[in-house]
């Protein structure tokens, strides 16, 4: 069982309390229907982490967690031995105790490229929408965030933040929920809601965009960074059975027609800060995650290209801004 108790104490009194209306219940439902296969098997790893008091967490230029000594060789093995039962590690990297999670994709590189371009984050409530094993969030909350929210329905990566969490001795103002956007009334309460990583695999893009406008306050940001094509206003690939082998892949469209998405969703203050090639550096495959990663993914004649043929991955990073509601001026007030 995973514990969300603390989680709903944290938000009785802000102005997530709302979402206490719904919330228990689904994860309630959500802890009978996985009690089984590999989640119970990563649920007994995650009771075996022993338990190791240290006051050094640092967020601010990585997620590092421990200083030198406080584990002993033999212990540090064993730590090691249960994180690796947690295999694939995607996003990261992660210092914990000395052992060096080298997931596979360096995360930190796409947080160093957005966060010159956003609203700084300090005592902001947030929510990162796909968020996979957390990285992103604990950045957040090292950027100064009140309180860092991750939804994603994958089992493992719920593991996995637990599993960080626990050797950061439980820390405040951060969970991950194994819940997808669609499942989350609107709360109209984030300051910042991010979506990386999504919108492609998502059959309605459009659908999404409004879901994370639902859970942004009037003047709230949108972070949003997806995979693009070069091309006009127009321009939208819509990728044959598979792209880059993925076969939940729906449109890609340019910068610019992303934009006039937005702009249709009723966003405003749009801009592109960042466009870039994913590199073989920035995603590739490691001990951590030793399944096929981005070079299998490509033409391994024209890189340039993936093995279908379409272009390779480029990413963009889009800001946007939700419009103050004159009948919801008063959202997010409570604290």
């Amino acid at each position: 069982m995973i514990d969300f108790s603390d989680f709903y104490q944290q938000i009785a009194k802000t102005r997530l309390s709302h979402w206490l209306h719904c919330l228990p219940g689904q994860l309630h439902d959500w802890q009978k229907q996985h009690l089984h296969g590999d989640f119970a098997r990563w649920v007994r790893a995650l009771h075996k982490l022993p338990k190791i008091a240290t006051e050094h967490v640092e967020l601010g230029q990585g997620v590092t967690i421990g200083r030198p000594g406080e584990v002993a060789p033999g212990e540090q093995k064993k730590i090691e031995s249960l994180l690796r039962q947690f295999h694939p590690w995607r996003k990261g990297p992660f210092e914990i105790h000395g052992i060096h999670i080298d997931t596979e994709w360096r995360s930190d590189w796409k947080w160093d490229r957005l966060v010159p371009h956003i609203s700084p984050l300090k005592h902001r409530y947030v929510l990162d929408v796909g968020c996979g094993s957390g990285y992103h969030l604990w950045r957040m909350l090292g950027a100064g965030a009140r309180m860092a929210v991750g939804i994603d329905p994958s089992q493992l990566f719920i593991c996995q933040f637990e599993a960080v969490r626990h050797f950061a001795n439980g820390h405040k103002g951060i969970q991950v929920l194994p819940l997808g956007i669609e499942e989350m009334p609107e709360l109209r309460a984030f300051d910042t809601v991010f979506s990386m990583g999504v919108l492609y695999h998502r059959r309605s893009p459009i659908d999404h965009l409004l879901q994370l406008k639902a859970q942004l306050r009037g003047g709230g940001e949108l972070v949003l960074e997806t995979l693009v094509v070069d091309g006009d206003e127009h321009r939208v690939l819509v990728p044959g059975e598979r792209y880059g082998k993925m076969r939940n892949v729906w449109f890609i469209p340019s910068s610019a027609a992303l934009v006039g998405w937005l702009e249709k969703c009723g966003f405003e203050q749009i801009r592109v800060v960042d466009e870039s090639t994913t590199t073989l550096q920035e995603q590739r495959r490691t001990d951590w995650m030793r399944n096929e990663s981005l070079a299998d993914f490509l033409d391994p004649q024209d890189i340039g290209k993936t093995i279908e043929g379409y272009p390779a991955p480029k990413r963009a990073i889009i800001i946007a801004s939700k419009p103050v509601d004159p009948q919801h001026q008063q959202e997010g007030r409570y604290e």
